[in-house]
């Protein structure tokens, strides 16, 4: 359950809010904070947030990508945090006991889900009061803009004019692209109060890092800069909602 939305171009500012719902999570509590990652793939970050000391419910239907996560979590010892559930989020409740989470992270799902309402609802419903849901998805004005800037303007004009943003001819994988005002939409109507929302992605995936020609301190000075950018610019509305990808964070009423 990979899209571009989550495709390892995370950014640190996403990683930076998660930090912070953590520390909140232990401010009220939670010496091992409960995540739960619904359509978590092959651990990219079940794993790193059980070496952080959280206990993860990975919810995941891809065999393989479960296969790929309990490698990973064998290598760096972390087995015994995570436990691994085979079966896609339709049967989220089943699972995983309502108002129990500290943090749900719904990452690249709910662009490829047939009911994103449901969804979000279900989202709302395992996560405890107080307690956060982080959504990453694929923003549609920053496929347009992508779009249009690597002289694509034909599919930008098509994709501009789509209503779930996606060329639905096209072979496209995603069911749909989201836009600030309607993620907001989403969430708020799941029961959610949305806390922030900031880009995921404002240049990093257009803008070329270096080139060969370049020595390794040369590259890594142009990343750090980049990185700063991004940090910078992610939580400016205007730049945020041209981002490849939007996150949200919102909380669970107490």
């Amino acid at each position: 359950m990979r899209t571009e939305s989550s495709a390892g171009h995370t950014s640190a500012a996403v990683r930076t809010v998660l930090e912070a719902e953590l520390r909140a999570a232990r401010d009220r509590g939670a010496e091992q904070p409960r995540v739960v990652d619904v359509g978590g793939g092959s651990g990219s970050w079940a794993v790193p947030l059980a070496s952080q000391g959280c206990l993860v419910t990975v919810v995941e239907p891809n065999l393989d990508a479960l296969a790929t996560l309990e490698r990973r979590a064998a290598e760096v010892g972390v087995v015994d945090r995570i436990t691994v559930v085979a079966d896609d989020c339709d049967a989220l409740g089943e699972h995983v006991r309502p108002a129990s989470a500290d943090l749900v992270l719904a990452h690249g799902l709910l662009e490829v889900v047939d009911d994103p309402a449901a969804v979000a609802a279900a989202l709302a419903q395992v996560t405890a009061p107080g307690g956060a849901v982080s959504v990453l998805v694929a923003n549609r004005h920053g496929a347009v803009l992508h779009r249009a800037l690597t002289g694509r303007l034909d599919e930008a004009r098509r994709l501009l004019a789509e209503p779930d943003g996606v060329l639905t001819h096209d072979s496209e994988t995603l069911l749909r692209r989201m836009d600030t005002d309607g993620l907001r939409g989403l969430l708020a109507g799941a029961g959610l109060e949305v806390v922030l929302i900031q880009g995921d992605g404002v240049v990093s995936d257009i803008v070329p890092v270096g080139t060969a020609a370049e020595t390794s301190t040369q590259l890594g000075s142009v990343e750090h800069e980049l990185a700063e950018f991004e940090a910078e610019a992610a939580a400016v509305p205007p730049l945020r909602d041209i981002a490849g990808r939007l996150h949200a964070l919102a909380r669970r009423p107490a």
